[in-house]
């Protein structure tokens, strides 16, 4: 059951926020020099502009967050648990996926993670729709971009041996 409209929640939406940019700007910090190393990879044809995935991930890190204060906010604490824990762990693997790719420049592990990172994505959005299918419905654009950025991350691996590991 929601909680009414209070001071709480507006406190606890700008929390959720400030959690997914925090991660947002831990992954960001590896990413300093990716469009330079990004322009340097053979990438396939269908491989976006390098300019685009900031507005991208701007966008779903609003979604992400405000996914998560809902199911804060619509679920007792037993229930919601899971699905926030859930929501945390995919954050920091979100996070840690630049590192691995952009700083350190591991191709294989980038992309075990990143698959590691979908079916967490996944999981989090099971859990969330039994709680708010609202809050499921915001996440499926993430998990569509984690799909897609799986993908991407194994071609690129694939056709660039001598600069990703």
């Amino acid at each position: 059951m929601r909680e009414p409209f209070t001071i709480i929640r507006v406190l606890a939406l700008l929390g959720w926020l400030a959690l997914t940019f925090v991660a947002a700007a831990v992954g960001a910090a590896a990413s300093a020099e990716a469009p330079t190393f990004y322009a340097q990879l053979d990438r396939p044809s269908w491989a976006p502009p390098a300019f685009l995935f900031g507005p991208v991930w701007s966008v779903l890190y609003v979604l992400m967050a405000v996914s998560a204060w809902l199911v804060w906010s619509e679920s007792k604490q037993p229930t919601r648990r899971t699905p926030l824990l859930l929501f945390v762990v995919q954050l920091a693997l979100n996070a840690l996926w630049s590192w691995i790719f952009f700083a350190w420049r591991l191709g294989s592990v980038a992309f075990f993670e990143i698959v590691v990172l979908w079916v967490l994505v996944a999981a989090t959005f099971v859990s969330f729709v039994r709680v708010s299918r609202l809050a499921g419905a915001l996440l499926l654009p993430y998990l569509a971009w984690v799909g897609f950025a799986t993908v991407l991350t194994w071609a690129i691996w694939q056709r660039n041996p001598m600069l990703l590991k």
